[in-house]
């Protein structure tokens, strides 16, 4: 059903002028001073249901407030309702200190579907700046909402939208003695969780494939820990190969053609590659150390990974064409679970110091480290797409020691706008990893 979804640009009589760029918001700054955005109630075409255009709407809203870059105008603030295609009075939104106005209308198609089409105003500009329209069927509404956010996003910080993605993740559930461990995936909002695994399988570590068609993971079935590969569109789960000791911590190359993981074999673990195509196994690291939390950059070339070689847990990266290390973390604790940027220019990491857990990011030479958040037990950044904001697990301490809970968080490359991805109430989320945009 997704797959049925199109995305085009509409050619309307109201020219997109290139004074848009005076309207940017500033996304490295962190959104000190959020950009007030206005989005009108939208209008319904050949029998559009209200309460699927309602939910668009608020969808839209949660998605760009959620950023931390954008305020929401109240709407009983309008001073006008504007119908599309016809001009807005610019002074009057100005008056509300609306920076941004977003009109939309939604149409009823044959078949089941829905058309949204939408205009974007720049208010001091008194210019036009977007204009779209989206296709998709109306059990896909929600989508819809998710991409037409995207589209403003983009438009508006000229960074790559977010909103269109999904977050695969381990959901615990039972008391902390006998913890059940199931794979889940959900909107990156929350929302549509679903399970992937059985809740009698004992299962971590998981990653989408580049292409989104399938999912990596660690598997403890039949009390063998070994790797696996879920396909998403048959749910077919299929194993990675036949490897003499235990394997774990899987991640796929960026092509998806190889997956690094880590093999143990005589009690010292090393990182090698798996060609699925060719099924051939290669040693990528050796010596008497523990080596393991792989992560190719975004060209393939180079992979980061932490080992002990130095005495203690450190982050080093690996040239694969060369086979030259190089060590690249030298701060006080230990650093583990590096995840290269998908745009290349970070390797966000998890850092234990002073009996405190820590997120942060560096450059792919480890300087310039910036701790994002921290406490009792948070671990295993994963990046968004377009490089500005990662999700990670926190779990909370509890005096009693017998109930842990864990969240699922997300927090923006300033540091800046945490919050938790809501949960069902019984579930813990560990182990969360954002996808690529949905294809």
């Amino acid at each position: 059903m997704l797959k049925r979804i199109l995305a085009f640009f509409v050619l309307c009589a109201l020219v997109v002028l290139p004074s848009w760029a005076e309207l940017k918001v500033d996304i490295i700054a962190g959104a000190l001073e959020p950009t007030s955005i206005a989005i009108q109630e939208f209008e319904l075409v050949n029998g559009a249901r209200r309460r699927d255009a309602e939910m668009m709407r608020e969808v839209i809203e949660n998605d760009l407030k959620r950023t931390g870059l954008f305020r929401i105008v109240n709407h009983d603030a309008f001073p006008e309702n504007v119908k599309m295609g016809k001009l807005p009075n610019f002074k009057s939104w100005a008056a509300i200190k609306a920076k941004v106005l977003v009109q939309a209308k939604l149409f009823k198609e044959p078949d089941d579907m829905y058309r949204l089409e939408f205009y974007v105003w720049d208010v001091d500009g008194t210019e036009q700046i977007e204009a779209q329209s989206l296709v998709a069927s109306r059990k896909s509404a929600r989508r819809l909402a998710h991409i037409m956010a995207n589209a403003i996003f983009e438009r508006l910080t000229g960074e790559i939208g977010y909103f269109d993605t999904q977050i695969v993740f381990i959901a615990e559930t039972g008391p902390i003695h006998d913890r059940h461990k199931r794979m889940a995936i959900m909107d990156q909002d929350g929302h549509g969780m679903r399970y992937l695994s059985d809740k009698d399988d004992y299962v971590m570590s998981p990653h989408f494939s580049p292409n989104m068609q399938s999912i990596v993971f660690l598997s403890y079935y039949d009390d063998d820990p070994m790797i696996w590969i879920l396909n998403l569109d048959t749910g077919e789960q299929k194993r990675l190969g036949q490897f003499d000791g235990m394997t774990y911590a899987p991640r796929f190359s960026p092509d998806g053609k190889k997956v690094a993981l880590s093999l143990v074999k005589r009690g010292l673990s090393h990182i090698y590659e798996y060609d699925i195509e060719t099924k051939k196994l290669r040693q990528l690291t050796f010596g008497k150390s523990l080596n393991t939390s792989p992560s190719y950059s975004p060209d393939g070339k180079k992979l980061a990974f932490n080992s002990d070689r130095s005495g203690r847990q450190q982050i080093h990266v690996l040239d694969l064409e060369t086979g030259a290390e190089q060590r690249i973390t030298y701060g006080a604790g230990r650093y583990a679970t590096p995840a290269w940027s998908p745009d290349g220019q970070f390797i966000a990491f998890t850092k234990i110091a002073d009996d405190t857990f820590y997120v942060g990011i560096m450059n792919p030479r480890g300087r310039n480290e910036k701790i994002l958040a921290g406490g009792w037990f948070m671990e295993a950044p994963s990046w968004a797409p377009g490089s500005r904001r990662l999700v990670y697990y926190e779990t909370e301490r509890h005096i009693d020691g017998i109930e842990r809970i864990s969240h699922i968080r997300s927090v923006d490359i300033t540091g800046q706008n945490v919050y938790d991805i809501e949960l069902p109430d019984d579930i813990n989320g560990v182990e969360p990893t954002w996808s690529p945009k949905l294809p």
